[in-house]
């Protein structure tokens, strides 16, 4: 099954949208995000080579609903709401007023599906630290569990995490269609702006699934 290509309007819509991740009634020193490297406003955590044999794209399972999000490395657990457009054409994202709440974007395939699944959750949120506060601590190879309602997990591996300004949010990089299944964390990160109230940055965990 191929992904659903995001409408061209949302990406336009969707660095707004991803701002009101880190809607918060305090400045970065409660927050704990590092700024970024004064010299990129990119900084990307590529997948170490390996000699050992690279395992066979992961086929696709039936489409499921998920209702649980696991990433054991940065103890995030949380249940899982469905996540739609806005009536403006922006993607919705969980309350902020329960940061610790994680929610999936019904518009694209299920986690476990052919394709790339994606899973939205607050860095924090009314002086609160969110479920994905320590996203960025991802590395490739950690493992990310989601359980899906028909009864089944699917695993996947992180292959990459990238801090990118939303100015640069990779729209087809994250939404676009991919050979095989796999999964896309997002939360905001880097420099809390006063002004706005806003991260300057998002944080986008990219992963495969390897078994299920």
């Amino acid at each position: 099954m191929k992904a659903k290509q995001v409408p061209l309007v949302l990406a336009a819509a969707l660095l707004a949208v991803l701002a009101t991740l880190a809607v918060v009634l305090s400045g970065p020193r409660e927050t704990g995000q590092a700024a970024p490297p004064a010299s990129a406003e990119r900084t990307e955590v590529p997948v170490a080579p390996s000699d050992e044999p690279q395992a066979e794209p992961a086929a696709g399972m039936a489409k499921a609903d998920p209702v649980s999000i696991d990433v054991p490395k940065i103890d995030a657990k949380s249940s899982l709401i469905p996540l739609g457009l806005n009536a403006d054409n922006t993607i919705e994202v969980p309350p902020v007023t329960q940061p610790l709440q994680a929610g999936w974007y019904v518009h694209g395939p299920t986690p476990g599906e052919v394709g790339p699944s994606v899973i939205l959750g607050h860095v924090d949120g009314n002086k609160q630290k969110g479920i994905f506060f320590r996203l960025k601590e991802l590395a490739p190879g950690d493992k990310v569990s989601v359980a899906r309602k028909d009864g089944t997990t699917a695993e996947f591996a992180v292959t990459k995490v990238e801090r990118v300004a939303k100015d640069k949010f990779p729209t087809d990089a994250v939404y676009g269609d991919t050979t095989e299944p796999e999964l896309r964390l997002i939360t905001c990160g880097g420099v809390f702006d006063k002004a706005s109230r806003n991260y300057l940055d998002n944080i986008i965990v990219f992963a495969r699934l390897i078994a299920r």
